[in-house]
């Protein structure tokens, strides 16, 4: 038997921002990819990285032969995660951050919504705390959300620990799924007032929200939102892609 889900709700713009500013949030938890710009900046910095040299020949044949694996389920999305930070071990912390950098600001910066930027920083005023949560490597993730004024100190993003200035392979954590939600409960977030997500990744840390706001979500997160009666929101740009 087939399944159907009603399409849930839409917000306009103008709904969104008021449904999320009524709440008045003590604590807002944003993904990044896809929810607060689109594209995955994790992929492409990985991708970036690759073709301009900054790791070696046999670590990127490795990155490769397991990204063919996670395209054909062999591999977990939080391995892949891990394993796309864990790549550049051995570097030198500084040289990824300059990477990052210019990263974000030469292939993301443009591709951010303008409407959470500017969501962000009247939750801000407000006097929110807000809260980044990623799979992707925190290198990129902090560079990127330094454009909404949120400090690496409010980053939870996968990461492996540094020995000496020195990347190391030593996983710390890899927030995806599950992953997310244990992530925010360990820094002493068990109920957050708002959380944004997009995809099926951040359903468990949207769950646990007092209320969820998915933000150009995935048809499988679209399906979660239906069974829970979530509304959702497309920024601008999505939909003006999507007519194209």
């Amino acid at each position: 038997m087939t399944v159907t889900h009603a399409a849930p709700a839409r917000y306009t713009p103008i709904e969104f921002e008021a449904a999320v500013l009524a709440l008045r949030p003590a604590t807002a938890v944003f993904d990044c990819d896809g929810t607060l710009w689109s594209g995955d900046s994790g992929y492409g910095f990985m991708v970036w990285s690759i073709e301009a040299g900054l790791v070696s020949r046999s670590a990127s044949d490795w990155i490769d032969s397991r990204y063919r694996l996670y395209l054909n389920n062999q591999v977990s999305e939080t391995e892949m995660c891990g394993e796309m930070v864990q790549l550049y071990a051995g570097l030198q912390e500084s040289e990824l951050r300059h990477a990052a950098s210019d990263y974000f600001r030469s292939h993301v910066e443009a591709h951010i919504f303008p409407e959470m930027r500017t969501l962000a920083e009247k939750l801000r005023s407000y006097g929110a705390d807000i809260w980044a949560v990623s799979s992707t490597n925190s290198w990129v993730i902090e560079e990127g959300v330094r454009r909404f004024d949120i400090p690496p100190s409010r980053v939870l993003a996968a990461e492996v620990k540094v020995a000496d200035m020195r990347i190391t392979s030593d996983l710390i954590d890899v927030p995806s799924g599950d992953g997310k939600s244990a992530a925010l409960r360990r820094a002493g977030i068990e109920r957050p007032d708002a959380v944004f997500g997009n995809s099926i990744h951040d359903a468990a840390m949207l769950r646990i929200a007092k209320r969820a706001f998915p933000v150009n979500p995935t048809p499988a997160l679209l399906e979660i939102a239906a069974d829970y009666s979530w509304s959702v929101f497309y920024p601008g740009s999505v939909l003006a892609d999507s007519k194209h």
